[in-house]
């Protein structure tokens, strides 16, 4: 049997919000005239490593510690506070160029969840830079943990549930292959991957790398194409 997914839950960092991009202004910002001998690449590779690590704080002031600990060898600058200049930064990422627009044709078809690793004080900047497109919102202060946690889901769909969505009403919208579309298939979600990197030449920037891509329902370069095949009323969900 085939029906339309009711709710899009959203990843936000990276799906939607351009946070590599953000950091790189970040690290311009503060590096002044050397923001030119920045290697970027090498940048989010380190990034990645240290994002990774099992003991951190939460997104984003375990940015703090990672631009600290990578300070020397990007020559980033120390003493003032930049690394808190880095944290807060978070709240001023840019959305991705389609995202806003994408956001508000979805939001004609669907009723639109945001579910983010981030902080709410930075969520809060997303959002308002996204246009609120959302009707709820979920950060990793009220779920407690992050994804690729399985209870980061659970927690979700128990706060859906008294509105009267089951999991079979949920199509998961993410970026990362790490923390959204194996965990979600692996617990029985819809998912559909946006794949942001292949258009900057691929590999996983500043996302956690996996040993093996999750096949998606859906695959999509961006956020517009999501938007089109809404739009055609292409998105159905199979079930036995």
């Amino acid at each position: 049997m085939a029906r339309k997914p009711k709710i899009l839950t959203f990843d936000v960092v990276g799906t939607l919000i351009d946070f590599e991009g953000g950091m790189k202004n970040a690290l311009g910002k503060l590096l002044g005239p050397k923001k030119e001998t920045l290697d970027f690449e090498l940048f989010l590779t380190e990034y990645r490593a240290l994002r990774n690590r099992s003991e951190k704080l939460l997104f984003p002031e375990d940015l703090a510690l990672i631009y600290l600990s990578l300070a020397d060898k990007f020559g980033l600058p120390t003493g003032y506070g930049e690394e808190k200049e880095f944290v807060w930064s978070a709240m001023s990422w840019p959305a991705f160029k389609d995202s806003v627009d994408a956001l508000k044709r979805l939001k004609k078809h669907f009723h639109l969840v945001a579910m983010t690793n981030a902080r709410k004080w930075a969520f809060d900047g997303m959002d308002k830079t996204l246009g609120s497109p959302f009707l709820r919102g979920f950060t990793v202060d009220d779920s407690g943990c992050e994804k690729p946690d399985p209870q980061y889901f659970t927690y979700v769909l128990e706060q859906l549930a008294p509105e009267g969505y089951t999991k079979g009403d949920v199509l998961h919208v993410a970026q990362s292959q790490f923390n959204d579309i194996g965990i979600a298939r692996q617990l029985g979600y819809s998912v559909c991957w946006i794949e942001r990197r292949k258009a900057m030449g691929g590999g996983f920037g500043g996302t956690v790398s996996v040993p093996e891509l999750t096949v998606p329902d859906y695959h999509y370069l961006s956020l517009s194409d999501l938007a089109d095949a809404a739009d055609r009323d292409e998105l159905v969900m199979l079930y036995s």
